[in-house]
């Protein structure tokens, strides 16, 4: 692992959940955090990140602030290693598609860790609305709040660290909205800047060539409801708080209500992980679930909408 924050903790834990996968080492910029994970794991610590990529591993996870998915992840490409790299992909499309180039020009896999996408309740809605029976989709509504104060958030509220609403939690009804209707036609975006330089909500309207509708909404300021609801011709599937989380939906079509209840064990991670081990035992070098297209694509949606609300980072040319 490059980085040792919160999300690579978490992995790591939900990676004990496998059939013998496990982390061997943890870099950081601060040997002390990684002596401390390498501990609780039973792992390895190493400074220095160019010594991490070379060291005897299968993959490379890459859980560094989102300005630095890029580099991190392309020092580990050159070295030869499989990486999975933490969402939001990068801090825009020019350096995601730097990201891109490198895996395929050296034929070696990357995916983006959309954790999400892998989760039951994601395939089971993918297979919902791919069935038809709630009809074509006419207009998803999904947000995505957390009270997250600069103190201690400090990283969400840095423009350095490519901090904001809407890349680190603004990214997931962005994804959704991806997953369901691809990429939008026409963005309408508004948001709101904080004393720190980066968005601290964000609302969206995505509208799509053949009609529907997303309207999405994210915010570092309180805790929103978190729910999801995707709304066809027919009928509509109702995900409850996390949306983006294992958790419990349903359908309702023509009055009826048919529930799936969250029977999953564990924080989420692991099936991501099991994804990209499968990706890297296929030969292939990018997932059809999280396509190294769609991470492109969901990188220009945002900076389109970057673009509109007026946020732009310190490393951008």
């Amino acid at each position: 692992m490059i980085g040792t924050g919160g999300i690579a903790r978490a992995f790591a834990k939900d990676l004990e959940l496998t059939d013998g996968d496990r982390v061997t080492h943890f870099g950081s910029r601060t040997p002390a955090k990684a002596e401390a994970l390498a501990r609780e794991f039973g792992a390895t610590p190493i400074t220095g990140y160019e010594n991490l990529v070379n060291a005897d591993v299968d993959a490379i996870y890459v859980a560094t602030p989102h300005s630095l998915h890029s580099q991190n992840a392309i020092l580990a490409l050159s070295a030869g290693k499989p990486v999975l790299v933490e969402k939001p992909f990068a801090g825009n499309a020019q350096q995601a598609k730097a990201m891109i180039d490198s895996a395929q020009s050296q034929k070696i896999p990357l995916m983006e860790a959309m954790w999400s996408r892998f989760l039951p309740n994601f395939i089971r809605l993918r297979g919902i609305v791919n069935s038809g029976v709630i009809g074509e989709i006419i207009s998803i509504q999904a947000d995505h709040g957390q009270a997250l104060p600069k103190d201690p958030y400090y990283r969400l509220h840095s423009p350095e660290l490519a901090g904001g609403a809407l890349l680190d939690l603004g990214i997931y009804p962005i994804s959704l909205a991806s997953m369901l209707l691809g990429r939008p036609e026409k963005i309408i975006a508004d948001g709101v800047m904080n004393e720190s330089g980066v968005d601290s909500q964000t609302s969206m309207i995505f509208t799509y060539e053949n009609g529907a509708q997303a309207n999405l909404t994210t915010t570092l300021l309180v805790r929103t409801p978190c729910v999801a609801t995707i709304v066809g011709s027919i009928g509509r599937v109702e995900i409850d708080s996390n949306f983006y989380t294992p958790t419990s939906m349903r359908t309702v079509i023509s009055g009826e209500t048919k529930e799936y209840p969250n029977l999953y064990l564990g924080h989420g991670l692991r099936e991501q992980a099991l994804a990209f081990k499968d990706l890297i035992e296929s030969g292939e070098i990018e997932s059809k679930v999280m396509s190294h297209s769609e991470s492109l694509e969901i990188m220009e949606t945002m900076d389109e909408i970057r673009q509109q609300i007026g946020l732009r980072y310190p490393f951008e040319s």
